[in-house]
């Protein structure tokens, strides 16, 4: 009967398979045209997996009998996505505004929304994501990270930021008089030594895995962005945070701001608009690396009335095309993550894509959604590469991605942890 159900779940197609206790002596053979390890690409190449780990990676395996052989003939194989910017609790912003999100829909169906967003960016083949703040939905993102763990519901593993940190009176939803204040907050408003030193641990104890600060933000006297935290303010969230072994990632759209987080001795900068030559140098010294999030800025772009392909690029995307080509030029470190949320979850690849656009070769783009941010955030022992010792989270895809990105969207199989997801084959 085992053999029989191994064999059924390798044939049912296009449909989620449940996810299943990973009994030790199962194996899984899987052949591909290639393999693309996370730092390279494999011609020939099969893996064999062992209950959640993958055993062996190479050229004509020996496995044992018992193996479940899975044919990717005409297929790629890949470590398991990273998606390095989400917010699951958010959903495109041309269907509901942001303020509408965090002000008039219930944490019920925010946490329902969240739970379908995490299978479908699972599905996708993004077996891990990092997601930076809840907006308004408190620690529901460390609840969710249980609910998978503890396969509840299938979804990617998560690294959570929780509420993200704020200086006081910088963030929104801002649609009421001043006489009154919101009911909720997209985030936690601290300042000064104490106060955060208390909201770092607060979060921490409500199951953050990362803390995420704003740099800076649109409360200038103009409502242009202008720096919020100070220096000092930034070294006391990053010290609190490394002492308890959790990174800090920095929300930052100017230059200031940038300069701050860097010399504070954060982990990333998130979205990185307006920075100069000099703040990627600093970052290149520093080994501070950029999450450019380049799709949400072409999404809320085209949410504004651009039409993508009729009309010339706004200038806000200009911009965005020579940071990216700076950060690549001064040999940053670069991140894949797109800011999925403010467009739809599910089509995490859009990120890919426009990075490729945007000057990026596609094997690199592969590195970036794979073993660079596996590395950059701190889980290569556990994933993001295809090695003997490492979890079992894979994904294969139709045709070569290393000449086409865009076949990173034709999913055909995704494994993680051992169990299979989704298997077309």
């Amino acid at each position: 009967m085992k053999h029989l159900y191994l064999l059924l779940l390798a044939l049912l197609p296009l449909q989620h398979l449940p996810a299943r206790a990973n009994a030790p002596e199962v194996y899984y053979l899987l052949k591909p045209d290639r393999v693309f390890d996370g730092a390279q690409m494999h011609e020939g190449w099969q893996v064999l997996v062992h209950g959640n780990k993958i055993e062996a990676a190479g050229p004509n395996i020996q496995a044992p009998a018992t193996a479940t052989a899975i044919d990717l003939t005409g297929m790629t194989l890949l470590p398991g996505l990273i998606e390095g910017h989400s917010h699951l609790f958010l959903h495109p912003y041309n269907e509901t505004s942001w303020n509408d999100q965090v002000l008039k829909e219930s944490r019920a169906e925010r946490t329902a929304r969240a739970v379908v967003h995490a299978e479908k960016t699972l599905l996708a083949g993004f077996t891990t994501v990092r997601d930076l703040g809840t907006e308004g939905a408190a620690y529901d993102d460390a609840g969710l990270k249980q609910a998978i763990n503890k396969g509840v519901v299938p979804g990617p593993r998560m690294l959570v930021a929780t509420k993200a940190i704020v200086a006081t009176g910088s963030y929104g939803p801002k649609v009421f008089s001043a006489d009154l204040d919101a009911p909720v907050l997209g985030a936690a408003e601290a300042d000064g030594y104490d106060a955060l030193i208390k909201e770092v641990r607060t979060q921490i104890g409500k199951g953050a895995d990362i803390i995420k600060v704003y740099a800076d933000y649109r409360w200038g006297s103009n409502g242009e962005a202008r720096p919020t935290f100070t220096e000092e303010e930034f070294k006391t969230i990053v010290a609190v945070a490394n002492s308890s072994g959790r990174p800090v990632v920095a929300h930052a759209s100017t230059a200031e701001g940038m300069r701050r987080a860097i010399m504070a001795g954060v982990s990333t900068i998130e979205h990185g608009d307006a920075a100069t030559p000099e703040i990627f140098r600093l970052m290149k010294k520093k080994n501070v690396a950029f999450c450019p999030t380049l799709a949400a800025g072409d999404a809320i772009a085209q949410y504004g009335g651009w039409q993508k392909g009729t009309q010339p690029e706004p200038v806000r995307l200009q911009e965005k095309r020579r940071s990216f080509a700076e950060a690549m030029k001064a040999g940053v470190t670069i991140c894949m993550g797109g800011d999925v949320g403010v467009f739809p979850h599910g089509d995490n690849a859009r990120e890919m894509e426009m990075m490729a656009a945007y000057g990026m070769k596609p094997l690199d783009v592969l590195r970036a959604a794979t073993a660079v941010n596996a590395t950059v955030f701190g889980i290569s022992d556990k994933v993001g590469s295809i090695k003997p010792g490492l979890l079992a989270d894979l994904v294969a895809v139709e045709g070569d991605p290393a000449a086409n990105i865009s076949q990173i969207r034709q999913v055909r199989l995704v494994m993680k942890d051992g169990a299979l997801y989704l298997n077309t084959k």
